[in-house]
C-alpha cells in the first residue's frame, strides 16, 4: 500500500491526516488514553514533550553559513511576516473581545487564532513552490524561516500588542531546546544532518496527539470560519511580502506570495500558548482548528497563486523584449523647422 504517497497528495497531509485521526480518538473514544495507559496514552497526551523533541531538532538545521543573498531574503521575509502579524493581532485585538466571538459567522474566531495562523510560514511549501518558480537562492531563503517555529514568536507579537503577558522565565523555557539545537547544528555539520533527519518523522506524532484535544464537532462549525482566516492570511500577509520581496529582497514579488501561507506546525502553537496562559484554554480548540483549516487553504492556494504570478511575470517580461520601446530620434535641423 502507498500510504505515504497518498498522504503526500493531501496539502499539508502528513500533518492534517494524524490531526484528524486524533480528532476521531477524540470524539468516538475520549478516554482511550487513561484506558490503556502507559505509552499508548503518552502518544495520545504528549504533545508538549513530542514538539520540545522537534523544536529541538528544528533549531540543529539551521546553517547561518548561508550566502548573504540568502540572508537578505530570508530575513525580509521573515521580518515582514513577523510585522504584519503584529499588526494584524493589534488591530483584531480592539475589535475581537479576549474570550473570542461567542456567536454568528465568525463565532469561535479569536485574537489567539489569527496571531497563529499569521506570524509562520509554512517553510516546506515555500521551499518547494520556489524550487519550482524561483531562483536557487530564493529556493534557499527557508533558512531562517525555522525561527518562527514553535510559540515564541507569537509568545512575542501576543505581549507586544498587549493581549497576553508571558514571564521572562516563560519565554527562555519556549526558545531554549531551539537554541540549544541551533548551537549543536552549527558546531557541528554531522550533528545537524542527525537531528535534521528527525524533523518530518516527528510531525505525525505531534499532529496525532494535538488531534486528541480536537472534538470534531469544534472542526465542523469553524469550517467556514477557518477557510475565510485562511483566505484573510493570504491576503493581509501577501500584499505586504510581495511588496517587501519587490522593493527590499531584488525580487519579482513570488517569493513573497509564496511566504503567504500558516504552517502546518502552526497548529500546535494554541495549545502551547494556553498550557502558559491559563485564561486562553477555553479558546484552543476552536482556534487549533481554525489554524489547520487555514494551514490547508493556504497550502491549496499559494502554490497556484504563485504559479499565476510567475507565469503573467515571464508574460510580461517577453513582451516586453518582443515589443521594445522605441528610442525617440532627435529631431533634425530640417523637422526642427517644418
Amino acid at each position: 500500500m502507498k500510504i505515504k504517497k497518498a498522504i503526500d497528495r493531501i496539502p499539508g497531509g502528513l500533518m492534517l491526516v494524524p490531526l484528524l485521526l486524533g480528532a476521531c480518538v477524540h470524539t468516538f473514544a475520549p478516554g482511550a488514553g487513561k484506558y490503556f495507559g502507559s505509552f499508548t496514552n503518552g502518544l495520545i497526551s504528549g504533545t508538549v514533550p513530542i514538539l520540545a523533541v522537534w523544536f529541538f531538532c528544528m533549531g540543529a538545521t539551521i546553517d547561518l553559513r548561508a550566502t548573504g543573498t540568502v540572508l537578505r531574503k530570508s530575513g525580509t521575509l521573515l521580518v515582514t511576516k513577523m510585522v504584519v502579524a503584529w499588526i494584524a493581532t493589534l488591530v483584531a485585538s480592539h475589535f475581537i473581545p479576549v474570550d473570542g466571538i461567542k456567536a454568528g459567522l465568525f463565532a469561535g474566531l479569536s485574537v489567539l487564532a489569527i496571531t497563529t495562523s499569521m506570524d509562520m510560514t509554512n517553510g516546506g511549501l515555500y521551499a518547494a513552490v520556489m524550487q519550482q518558480y524561483g531562483t536557487k537562492e530564493e529556493a534557499g531563503a527557508f533558512v531562517l524561516m525555522s525561527v518562527e517555529s514553535g510559540p515564541l514568536v507569537s509568545m512575542i507579537i501576543l505581549g507586544a500588542a498587549g493581549v497576553a503577558f508571558f514571564e521572562p522565565r516563560l519565554f527562555v523555557g519556549a526558545v531554549l531546546p531551539f537554541l540549544v539545537g541551533f548551537v549543536l547544528g552549527n558546531l557541528d555539520s554531522e550533528l545537524r544532518e542527525f537531528f535534521g533527519r528527525c524533523v518530518h518523522p516527528l510531525i505525525p506524532f505531534f499532529g496525532f496527539a494535538l488531534g486528541n484535544g480536537i472534538d470534531l464537532n469544534v472542526i465542523a462549525k469553524s469550517g467556514l470560519p477557518g477557510v475565510l482566516l485562511g483566505l484573510a492570511v493570504i491576503v493581509v500577509t501577501g500584499i505586504p511580502l510581495i511588496l517587501a520581496d519587490r522593493w527590499i529582497a531584488g525580487g519579482n514579488g513570488a517569493a513573497g506570495l509564496a511566504a503567504s501561507s500558516t504552517a502546518g506546525a502552526a497548529v500546535a502553537n494554541p495549545a502551547i500558548i494556553g498550557e502558559m496562559i491559563p485564561s486562553f484554554k477555553p479558546l484552543v480548540p476552536a482556534a487549533t482548528a481554525m489554524v489547520a483549516t487555514a494551514c490547508l487553504v493556504t497550502a491549496i492556494l499559494v502554490p497556484i497563486l504563485t504559479a499565476l504570478w510567475v507565469r503573467r511575470h515571464h508574460a510580461r517580461d517577453a513582451l516586453r523584449e518582443e515589443f521594445p520601446v522605441a528610442k525617440a530620434q532627435p529631431l533634425s535641423e530640417r523637422d526642427a523647422h517644418v
